[in-house]
């Protein structure tokens, strides 16, 4: 059996990188990486929170998700710039195809990270090593942005191995590894451990990654349920997660977050189960595809993982209908808990839409794709949902497309 070979390709401080190279492309005298800067959305509406901050803003500890008034405070002089989402997706875009010629498999993690699987393609690459370099260097040559990539021999040790050491930098995290690099971090460090369950591991005296390999699992699974389980594979680098590569047409479409801080507040859930299907249904409608089914899918801060779904009386790919039916889901499956993921999946995708209708009901389906189809084309050449009808909004006068994420 061949071993594993998977990259972790990270664009070091994104939204702000991407902004300062269109800035740079349009004339600015200054580079914003280079001075006390941040990219942040409307300080009059919710969103008026510190997206991306330069290095030097970090110094005078500027921190993501903290409020621009709170920002400015810290530095007086820090210069805001707003996020262009569009131009984001451009750049984006422009990344993963130029990474899809290096192999076949790639996983797209987010809008600005994702997975190689280079399994079996030594005798096109005979030094991995050598080739991640390669890839690095070229990036910051032809798009004037920096990356960190990281090699191991699974999908969890390349993402860590990412994570390092930052900005511009390659680094390996391969099985006979694990003990010099892995587990002298702070467990706090290990992907998917958040402030909750690092201080409660803390309170064990597990301090290190280290500490949490070789803890007694008995006292793990008292103290963490089905987490532990992750817990201890994660210490100890083991991950048999494959690199699941997107296609054009899917059986299925799904959006989630892991949210910045855990989430009980359901009026927060409900906006983002709105972003989701907002996303999904357009995905749907570019792909002339229709849903039968719509889930909605949660990870509390237990790292307990538990979905809900339901059937659609005939398949669509409506925005309002799916987001009405995405909430009456939400409504009967949502326990209470302190959410740290949640997630959309419309799925049994069909291209039929077929249906007995009358002449009546043909008219007004019609009316509402056309309708649908404007506010696609107007969203789209925003880069963001900034529009939806106001009949979706009148489902919950207080979940609306403010948020964007």
């Amino acid at each position: 059996m061949k071993e594993r070979i998977i990259f972790h390709i990270d664009v070091n401080n994104a939204f702000l990188s991407w902004t300062a190279v269109k800035l740079l492309d349009e004339g600015y005298k200054q580079d914003i990486r280079k001075i006390p800067s941040i990219i942040g959305g409307d300080e009059k509406e919710r969103r008026g929170i510190v997206l991306a901050k330069s290095p030097i803003a970090k110094k005078y500890n500027i921190v993501t998700a903290e409020p621009i008034f709170q920002a400015r405070k810290k530095c007086p002089t820090v210069q805001m710039f707003p996020p262009d989402y569009k131009w984001y997706y451009k750049k984006s875009k422009e990344l993963f195809n130029y990474l899809s010629q290096y192999s076949p498999v790639m996983e797209q993690f987010s809008i600005d990270e994702c997975f190689i699987d280079m399994t079996g393609t030594n005798y096109l690459y005979k030094d991995y090593l050598e080739l991640a370099y390669k890839i690095k260097n070229d990036i910051k040559e032809k798009f004037g942005y920096t990356v960190n990539i990281g090699i191991a021999n699974n999908k969890l040790c390349a993402k860590m191995a990412s994570d390092f050491e930052k900005p511009d930098k390659v680094h390996t995290l391969f099985k006979n590894e694990i003990e010099t690099k892995l587990w002298p971090l702070p467990v706090g460090e290990l992907f998917m451990v958040g402030k909750a369950t690092k201080e409660q591991l803390n309170k064990l005296n597990i301090k290190t990654i280290k500490d949490l390999a070789l803890a007694d699992e008995k006292i793990l699974q008292r103290h963490f349920k089905n987490q532990s389980i992750y817990l201890k594979k994660a210490s100890w680098g083991l991950d048999d997660s494959k690199v699941e590569e997107r296609t054009d047409k899917t059986t299925s479409i799904s959006v989630s977050e892991t949210l910045p801080h855990d989430i009980i507040d359901r009026e927060v859930l409900q906006e983002y189960i709105f972003i989701f299907v907002e996303k999904t249904t357009r995905e749907l409608r570019r792909q002339k595809q229709y849903a039968k089914t719509v889930a909605v899918f949660y990870k509390n801060n237990k790292f307990e993982n538990y979905s809900a779904q339901a059937k659609l009386e005939n398949p669509c790919n409506n925005t309002k209908e799916i987001y009405k039916l995405a909430l009456q889901i939400f409504a009967k499956s949502y326990k209470d808990d302190p959410i740290r993921l949640i997630g959309i999946r419309l799925a049994d995708l069909t291209e039929n839409n077929e249906r007995q209708l009358s002449i009546f009901d043909t008219e007004q389906r019609e009316e509402n794709s056309n309708i649908q189809e404007t506010l696609d084309t107007i969203n789209q050449k925003f880069g963001k949902s900034i529009v939806a009808p106001a009949s979706i909004k009148l489902i919950n006068t207080k979940t609306t497309s403010k948020r964007q994420l």
